[in-house]
């Protein structure tokens, strides 16, 4: 299942950053020769009360565009080359992160049910009846009262140990895939820096190049600078979220499995 989120996520991704990208391109045409007619025709005044009127009210600037394409024209100014990699770790991310909550809601269960379902099932039909029931039942306390169950003839030392081993390999089935999210919560701002460095070294070089300074000239790179940081930032913070939610959903987890643990020795050694 996870292998199938992260395909369609970085697919979605690769379709809609190349639909956005023939968007932008269809419309560069049309919007250079209705640009090139106006201007001849505009009146000089007409000129200077858009200007005033934009320089008092930025939002007149934007008036029109959809928030889809304000986004990406940040995205763009920002640049593609250090914004696409923060963009693909926060769908990499959303994609771990959403299978591990599908798989973790998937592994919870009514464990007080479940608990007096196999109580009843030892009492009336024994060791077999109980074991059914846990074959019929999904998540992992299922599985470790199947295991002790099936060493109940053993001992109750020999199901203790099979109830620790197996618990352990139920945990690390419960929090597979955290590394490659802790991975892309850290490698999301990592990358924002990075272009920031990189934009702040596009702006000595400007002035370096034109030997004076000016706010035209560090624009560009400061522009850089401080959108790569921002979308590392937020992709970080959100990925975050995720992250600490499912680690206390894993934690919750596994206190039901310790305490279901502690309860079938109990009805085993009453047995």
């Amino acid at each position: 299942m996870k292998k199938l989120f992260l395909m369609l996520s970085v697919a979605m991704l690769t379709f809609g950053t190349a639909n956005v990208f023939a968007q932008e391109n269809a419309a560069a045409a049309p919007a250079t020769e209705e640009a090139a007619a106006p201007a001849e025709e505009a009146a000089p005044a007409a000129e200077e009360a858009v200007a005033e009127e934009a320089a008092i009210n930025p939002e007149v600037q934007i008036e029109g565009e959809t928030m889809h394409h304000v986004l990406m024209q940040k995205f763009l100014e920002g640049g593609w080359g250090w914004m696409l990699p923060i963009l693909i770790a926060l769908v990499l991310g959303l994609a771990i992160a959403i299978e591990r909550i599908l798989f973790l809601a998937f592994s919870s269960i009514n464990t007080k049910k479940f608990m007096a379902q196999v109580e009843e099932a030892l009492k009336n039909g024994g060791v077999e009846a109980a074991k059914e029931v846990c074959r019929n039942t999904r998540g992992p306390i299922a599985s470790i009262y199947y295991q002790g169950l099936d060493r109940a003839n053993q001992g109750l030392d020999a199901v203790e140990k099979a109830v620790v081993s197996y618990g352990s390999v139920q945990t690390g089935q419960l929090e597979s895939g955290l590394s490659w999210l802790s991975l892309f919560i850290s490698l999301s701002p990592s990358l924002g820096f990075m272009g920031t460095v990189v934009g702040l070294v596009q702006s000595f070089d400007s002035i370096q190049a034109a030997g004076d300074i000016s706010p035209a000239l560090v624009a560009g790179g400061m522009k850089v600078a401080l959108l790569t940081t921002l979308l590392g930032l937020i992709a970080a913070m959100i990925l975050q979220v995720f992250y600490n939610y499912i680690i206390s959903k894993i934690d919750s987890i596994v206190n039901e499995m310790e305490d279901a643990s502690i309860s079938l020795l109990d009805m085993l050694n009453k047995k």
